[in-house]
């Protein structure tokens, strides 16, 4: 069973940057594409980043293009999410995800979720 565990969150000013980790057991890591989601209170979960098994393809969502990094190191089983410039706007929960499958659907594991909060 696939276990993924996310750490790095806390709060930060506006303009200031956090480094998201997400580690990864239980199964091959690079036989999965990750992912990286956020829930703000109140709305819908979305999408923010997701790169592919071998790490040669990443995904963005428009707001945080320029602003944020997906990477992940197979030898050590984790995906990081590194946050720069960061914006109010950007406070939520944020979640790992894994995928057997190519493409940005079937996210089949999820971590517990990591606070982000931006203060202005």
């Amino acid at each position: 069973q696939v276990q993924l565990v996310e750490s790095g969150g806390g709060l930060v000013q506006a303009g200031g940057s956090l480094r998201l980790s997400c580690a990864f057991s239980g199964r091959s890591f690079s036989s999965y594409g990750m992912g990286w989601f956020r829930q703000a209170p109140g709305k819908e979960r979305e999408i923010v980043a997701d790169i592919n098994k071998s790490g040669g393809s990443t995904y963005y969502k428009d707001s945080v293009k320029g602003r944020f990094t997906i990477s992940r190191d197979n030898a050590k089983n984790t995906v990081y999410l590194q946050m720069n410039s960061l914006k109010p706007e950007d406070t939520a929960v944020y979640y790992c995800a894994a995928r057997p499958n190519a493409g940005l659907y079937g996210y089949d594991y999820w971590g517990q979720g990591t606070q982000v909060t931006v203060s202005s």
